[in-house]
C-alpha cells in the first residue's frame, strides 16, 4: 500500500520509503495539521540537500538545525522545540538502533514489545506510540502477534480515529470528522451541569 498521509506525492513517497521520515512525521504531528506535520520530513530532507538520516540529523549543530526548520515556510508552528525533539529522536536511533529506524519493528516478537520500543522513543507518549503502531500494522504490514491489542482503539479494523487510517482524501475527511466529534463530546462532558 502506498502512503498518502501528507497528501503530497513527493512527501508521501519519502514517508513510504524512509522509516525515519515516517517516525519524524509522527513526532511532528501535534498542534499542526496532519498534512503539514507529515510533509515536514520532506521539507527537512530538501533543505539538507535530499538526505534524511538519523546520523546526519543527530550530528547537526542544534542552532543551525533549528534555523533550518524555522526558515519560511517553517516546518512546524514551534520550529525550535521541534528541531530539538527531532534531533533527540535521531540521536536515540543512532545510539540504540545504529541509525536504522526500521530496526525498531524488524523481527519484533509481539505487539507489546513493539509498543514498549515506541514508548521509549523521545517525544513519543503512549497515545503517539499506539497510533504509530496502528499505522505500521494497517499500512505497512508490520503485524506481530497482538499488534491490534497493543495499539488499543487505534488498531481496530475499520476505525477512522487517527493518521493510521488515512489512505486517501475520503479517509482523511472521515478521520477529521471523528476527531472533531471526539473534541465536541469531551467539551460537552467537561461543561458543568
Amino acid at each position: 500500500m502506498r502512503i498518502q498521509i501528507a497528501q503530497r506525492a513527493d512527501a508521501d513517497e519519502l514517508l513510504g520509503s524512509n522509516p525515519f521520515a515516517l517516525l519524524t512525521g509522527m513526532l511532528l504531528d501535534q498542534q499542526v495539521a496532519m498534512e503539514w506535520a507529515f510533509t515536514g520530513p520532506f521539507t527537512i530532507a530538501e533543505r539538507l540537500g535530499g538526505e534524511l538520516s538519523p546520523g546526519e540529523i543527530a550530528d547537526r549543530d542544534p542552532e543551525e538545525f533549528a534555523a533550518l526548520l524555522a526558515r519560511k515556510p517553517a516546518v512546524h508552528r514551534y520550529p525550535s522545540s521541534m528541531a530539538k525533539r527531532v534531533q533527540q529522536l535521531a540521536a536515540y536511533l543512532v545510539e540504540h538502533y545504529d541509525g536504522d529506524a526500521a530496526a525498531l519493528w524488524r523481527d519484533v516478537p509481539d505487539g507489546k514489545e513493539l509498543l514498549r520500543r515506541l514508548n521509549d522513543l523521545p517525544g513519543f507518549g503512549k497515545q503517539k506510540a499506539q497510533i504509530f503502531l496502528a499505522l505500521l500494522g494497517k499500512q505497512l504490514g508490520v503485524t506481530p502477534e497482538g499488534w491490534r491489542e497493543a495499539a488499543g482503539p487505534y488498531g481496530e479494523q475499520g476505525s477512522h480515529r487517527s493518521v493510521a487510517d488515512v489512505v486517501d482524501d475520503e479517509s482523511l475527511a472521515r478521520v477529521r470528522a471523528a476527531k472533531q466529534a471526539a473534541k465536541q463530546a469531551a467539551k460537552r462532558a467537561a461543561e458543568p451541569g
